[in-house]
């Protein structure tokens, strides 16, 4: 089991440089991954960083951890700019980028006001185009496409990643909403949305990891668990769950910190001191 920290790249957190730093303390803390939100534009009005620019900032003051932005609404993003975006955070960070994508989600602050597609079957059909065409620049070799969203005539990309065969690949999806879930055992992880109901969170996650082994998902597949951030009162408990998860075969397990987890709306203070303690207490074990 690996172990992660997942940031809102908004509010206190809508730095590069508050991020770069926090990224180091997780770093030194022995966390094994700092991921950050992809948003651009959120319903409260607070600092946004660009998550390209946080990862870049992230990527120079850190060494080991893994990186990346979870997840990236491709449909929203031109995917020869994300090819070079992503290409170059990847030799920045020798090789620990890690690749999330997904179809965004419907807020209408990041879609609606600025004119994009928010039908979401058109948006799962850019999606599957952008990944063919962004895999494909990923070569270093020629390359074309023309697809029904997305046209490419002939043309190389270099330099290719320093990961190979190339950037790992995380699809997110709600589960059980299967085609998502399909399109991830095509690459290297999932990263599952799992909503609270009548059927247990753990359970829920042990019938998403059996559906994707049924897909010939390759061997060393990530399943990410998205825990909830540990409070501390849970900080000498939480391996339990953290063991229960593993054993429904979850490879990594990542920490979100989010206000409303504390009770608290988006535009109330936030309680970062507490999220500086929990870093610094280093990730659960079993």
């Amino acid at each position: 089991m690996k172990y992660g920290i997942h940031l809102p790249n908004v509010g206190p957190f809508g730095s590069a440089r508050v991020m770069a730093d926090l990224a180091k303390e997780t770093e030194t803390a022995g966390w094994d991954g700092f991921f950050i939100w992809d948003h651009i534009n959120r319903a409260y009005v607070f600092d946004n960083v660009n998550p390209w620019v946080a990862l870049a900032a992230i990527a120079m003051n850190t060494s080991t951890v893994k990186i990346g932005a979870h997840v990236t609404p491709t449909p929203r993003r031109r995917p020869w700019n994300l090819a070079r975006e992503t290409v170059s955070i990847d030799h920045l960070s020798d090789g620990r980028l890690i690749f999330g994508f997904g179809i965004g989600s419907g807020a209408r602050e990041e879609w609606d006001v600025f004119g994009e597609e928010t039908n979401p079957k058109i948006r799962g059909e850019m999606l599957d185009e952008g990944l063919a065409v962004l895999t494909g620049l990923w070569t270093g070799e020629r390359f074309s496409f023309e697809g029904k969203h997305y046209k490419v005539e002939e043309t190389k990309f270099i330099p290719k990643p320093i990961q190979s065969p190339r950037i790992p690949l995380w699809g997110a999806g709600v589960w059980p909403n299967k085609a998502p879930f399909r399109r991830a055992a095509q690459f290297d992880g999932i990263y599952p949305i799992i909503n609270p109901g009548e059927t247990p969170e753990l359970e829920q996650f042990q019938q998403m990891v059996a559906f994707m082994k049924e897909q010939q998902i390759q061997a060393d597949f990530d399943f990410i668990f998205m825990a909830n951030f540990q409070k501390p009162e849970t900080w000498d408990s939480v391996e339990d769950q953290v063991e229960q998860y593993a054993k429904a075969g979850a490879t990594w397990w990542i920490e979100e910190f989010t206000p409303g987890q504390f009770g608290l709306q988006w535009d109330d203070p936030w309680p970062v001191d507490v999220l500086k303690e929990r870093i610094a207490k280093g990730p659960p074990s079993f």
